[in-house]
């Protein structure tokens, strides 16, 4: 038995939550928060043995992996999301860690898939701490754990697979989901200021990061990175709008 729990929150994932659960089949307990999950997922999950299922809302992806954290038995957290996928050397590593100090926060780096292609950017984010000592920051998007000066930062060298885009009209989805959590009750009041961070994360998804190397995927991704940075300050543009007209 190993002193981690493995949690995950998930909504209408059943086109990767599966293949997820398959390889996490060595851990003795998956969390996996349900938030209004309205297909096949919740039957999937209820096929393994080592999963539990609690149901709740989402109110934000880092208030909502607390939440879902708080449930699970151990004060080891792995925090994972349901289309990444771990092989048995990626847990093997994990399991040679130090658990005795909780102080260590555990940074694993994830290859981004979009439509079965490998990008060519990666991610390293802090996946695995103790609930005691950390917990994720409030973000409604891009949720991280902040560390402090009493942590200790170990990387591990095994890398993971995350199956970002397995549909393309999940950009669509993302993108409405995300822009209106990143937008929520703020507001920026220059259109010009839209464009320009549109145009930037363009030019710096596919230029400077690379994605051009990609052919069709990497400028798909480009664009639709930009789309997201769009929208997001389109919609504090009309925020702003609003607030005026009301004044």
């Amino acid at each position: 038995m190993n002193p981690i729990s493995v949690v995950i929150i998930a909504k209408d994932a059943q086109d990767t939550i599966r293949e997820c659960l398959e390889h996490l089949t060595r851990f003795d307990e998956v969390l996996v928060y349900l938030n209004n999950s309205t297909d096949q997922t919740k039957t999937i999950c209820e096929n393994f043995d080592n999963v539990s299922i609690v149901e709740g809302e989402f109110i934000g992806f880092g208030p909502t992996k607390n939440r879902a954290a708080s449930f699970a038995r151990h004060d080891w957290i792995l925090s994972l999301d349901s289309d990444e996928i771990l092989d048995d050397t990626l847990i093997d590593e994990i399991f040679k860690q130090d658990f005795q100090d909780i102080n260590n926060l555990f940074i694993l780096e994830r290859i981004n898939y979009f439509l079965g292609k490998p990008t060519v950017s990666n991610d390293k984010i802090v996946r695995m701490y103790n609930k005691t000592r950390n917990s994720l920051n409030d973000n409604q998007v891009h949720e991280k754990i902040e560390p402090d000066d009493q942590n200790n930062l170990i990387e591990l060298k095994t890398k993971f697979k995350h199956l970002n885009i397995t549909n393309i009209n999940q950009t669509l989805y993302k993108t409405i989901k995300y822009t209106d959590l990143a937008s929520e009750n703020k507001k920026m009041c220059f259109f010009s200021l839209v464009i320009a961070k549109a145009t930037f994360a363009f030019l710096h998804t596919y230029f400077i990061k690379g994605y051009m190397i990609n052919g069709w995927a990497g400028f798909t991704v480009a664009i639709t990175l930009a789309n997201r940075r769009f929208y997001k300050y389109l919609k504090m543009f009309i925020n702003c709008q609003k607030a005026k007209r009301e004044v």
